[in-house]
């Protein structure tokens, strides 16, 4: 099979799957007799990013594998095919999200005490229905509490290829700016201020204001193949 037969096919597939797909999955497409070598379709992948680099589509690794999507610089104007206008993410779900993305495997309550405030279950609730977090074990103290990590529909969906893209402790600093960047979606929630949690739902102690804390980032950040299945 010709090498432009190849990137063709690579493109094809890769455009009409509606997912990223890893090289293993791209060579299973092909018939036995006619499969590339892995070297090819990563070469074709390399000659299609290079095509698209004056387009308005792009070609990116994500968590998940290859993706071909809208260029960034597209956003403004692919926003405006839809009249719907979102709301955003607020304060608290960002760093509870960031915290998870930084120090998974994390309990609940290491979330509440390290930004000292309880955590809305609205908040656990909203990351785990749209996968981004997902609870991959218990720890081993009283109460087996759950612990949380990050998966990878969280690395396809922020762009990322994998937990060393994410963002350095300065860029998280200021998560407003982030917030009017990512210009996320959350139903029914303002922009600084999330429901207060049930009497049931909140730790004796743990006081209820939602104020901001800085995120404290461990030193090394887990390697997502740990966590991420």
């Amino acid at each position: 099979m010709s090498e432009l037969n190849t990137k063709n096919i690579v493109e094809a597939v890769l455009l009409a799957s509606g997912k990223p797909l890893s090289i293993d999955q791209i060579l299973k497409i092909f018939d036995a007799d006619t499969v590339p070598v892995r070297d090819e379709i990563c070469s074709a992948i390399e000659s299609l990013q290079e095509d698209y680099a004056e387009r308005g589509v792009e070609l990116v690794e994500v968590g998940s594998g290859w993706r071909i999507q809208v260029g960034q610089e597209m956003e403004l104007w692919v926003s405006r095919l839809t009249e719907e206008k979102p709301a955003r993410y607020t304060r608290a779900l960002l760093e509870t999200l960031a915290l998870i993305a930084y120090r998974q495997p994390v309990t609940r309550s290491e979330i509440e005490d390290i930004r000292g405030v309880s955590v809305s279950t609205s908040i656990m609730k909203t990351m785990q229905e749209r996968e981004w977090v997902r609870i991959v074990g218990h720890r081993d103290v009283p109460g087996r509490p759950a612990m949380y990590g990050t998966t990878r529909h969280f690395l396809d969906y922020f762009n990322l290829k994998g937990l060393a893209d994410l963002p350095t402790l300065m860029e998280l600093r200021d998560l407003d700016s982030i917030n009017a960047e990512l210009e996320l979606t959350l139903p029914g929630e303002g922009a600084d201020t999330v429901p207060a949690p049930a009497a049931d739902e909140a730790e004796p102690g743990v006081p209820q204001a939602d104020t901001a804390v800085v995120v404290p980032v461990a030193a090394d950040a887990p390697d997502s193949s740990e966590t991420i299945h």
